[in-house]
């Protein structure tokens, strides 16, 4: 395999935590509290960001493969949890 397939490959394997940060922090602004973020949308997508590359790498390391649909489901709830949090939606 060569250095640009190496780096598609992971290109593909960012992708759904990727897109599933961007849905997340774009639709915080409808659905989270008025006021409520602490931080800066682009540090909130790089928070909830890096939980789901966490997520994916224990996803691959556990199962010894990628794209299984129990990881995405972790994936998923990972990322609105980290979101959740950072939204103080508690209050």
């Amino acid at each position: 395999m060569g250095p640009l397939d190496i780096f598609n490959h992971t290109l593909n394997f960012m992708a759904p935590a990727a897109a599933l940060a961007l849905v997340l922090v774009l639709s915080g602004r409808f659905f989270g509290a008025p006021g409520g973020a602490a931080l800066a949308r682009w540090r909130q997508f790089a928070v909830v960001f890096g939980v789901g590359l966490v997520v994916l790498g224990g996803g691959l390391l556990v199962w010894g493969r990628d794209g299984k649909m129990l990881t995405y489901a972790a994936l998923v709830v990972g990322c609105a949890t980290t979101q959740w949090v950072l939204l103080r939606g508690w209050r």
